[in-house]
């Protein structure tokens, strides 16, 4: 059992990682992908520029334009983001490794995941070849397990309640992307850990070890790649669309930004992660020409009560609540009817309003 100091140094160990987040690949707001967002950002600002568009004068106002960074919105995303990576995370550290090893082992009956050098056993081509296989089939398996995690997140009017903190963002910058509640989050990363560990399981059973994937600094290739093309624009108010038919095979920003929209043709769209074409086979799939009628929020929901960290914590626990007590208290109901002799009830003439 660990002691009250051990905790304590656990915790600002912890906290001195969140710190560094700038200086960790493995990190979305990671030193690099801020820098190539930026470009991206600069090359939307000049073919604004060149169209005659509207634009916030200089390129650091069109980075940074008053109509975000004055809004109470964003200013609060920045406080809930040492709030709940420091304290909401810190409840649920390693959770999703201990079930991703969880979910290997009931694949495989092995402890821990078996790895082993390739060198010595298969030719470098070959090598190559199995890691890149790997990397596409889990990054594939992964997203439509984030996908339909995602899908859920919508659908289920429980879940709604958490994941609906993270919706109610009115203004986006990359730091909202940590706008989340910890249910909403152990959902996530349970789902995606079992999942991703039955991935694990069934490669190390099909070639008696688990291969590796081809990396850099750290981070998968693939994951790599698609933090540098832009990921940060991804939660902020510049609008970038790839070309064509180019956006339901790539994901861009345009594509996410689409699904945080509470316009009523952007509800419930865009659920996928890094693979669009998930929408598009499921029929989620919506991509505007222009971001004219993107409006980020969660709409008729918004009662104004998402204003501090603390009710960012409280207030989809109370609205989870009312909505297990409203299914409760209507079962209850319809079995007393059951129950109840059938009356005869004469119809208002009157709808009632």
């Amino acid at each position: 059992m660990q002691t009250g100091f051990e905790m304590l140094d656990q915790f600002l160990v912890h906290a001195y990682s969140i710190v560094k987040y700038p200086f960790d690949a493995n990190q979305r707001i990671y030193v690099l992908y801020l820098a190539t967002s930026v470009v991206f950002a600069f090359a939307v600002y000049l073919i604004a520029r060149r169209k005659g568009e509207k634009t916030e004068g200089t390129f650091l106002r069109f980075l940074f334009p008053k109509h975000v960074w004055q809004h109470p919105s964003a200013w609060l995303d920045l406080r809930y983001f040492f709030f709940h990576r420091i304290f909401g995370h810190f409840l649920i550290l390693g959770l999703g490794t201990w079930l991703t090893l969880l979910s290997y082992k009931f694949v495989t009956g092995h402890e821990n995941v078996v790895e082993t050098a390739l060198d010595n056993i298969l030719p470098p081509m070959t090598e190559i070849g199995l890691s890149v296989g790997f990397m596409l089939v889990a990054v594939i398996v992964s997203d439509l397990i984030s996908y339909t995690v995602h899908y859920l997140q919508h659908k289920s009017v429980f879940l709604w309640q958490f994941h609906k903190v993270h919706h109610s963002a009115e203004v986006m910058h990359p730091v909202s992307n940590f706008r989340e509640h910890p249910v909403d989050n152990i959902f996530y990363i349970s789902v995606n850990g079992i999942g991703y560990g039955a991935v694990l399981g069934i490669a190390t059973l099909l070639y008696g070890f688990t291969p590796s994937m081809p990396s850099l600094l750290g981070v998968p290739m693939l994951h790599l790649l698609f933090n540098v093309a832009g990921y940060n624009l991804r939660h902020s108010h510049i609008w970038l669309r790839w070309p064509g038919r180019l956006s339901m095979i790539f994901p861009s920003p345009a594509h996410h930004h689409v699904h945080h929209s509470c316009h009523p043709d952007h509800i419930d769209k865009n659920f996928a992660f890094m693979l669009p074409f998930w929408d598009v086979l499921f029929g989620t799939y919506h991509m505007p020409d222009d971001n004219r009628d993107v409006k980020f929020g969660i709409g008729k929901e918004d009662k104004g009560e998402f204003t501090s960290c603390a009710r960012l914590y409280w207030v989809p626990c109370r609205d989870a609540y009312r909505v297990v007590k409203r299914r409760l208290t209507g079962r209850k109901g319809a079995a007393k009817a059951e129950e109840a002799p059938i009356l005869e009830v004469t119809p208002p003439t009157m709808p009632a309003e």
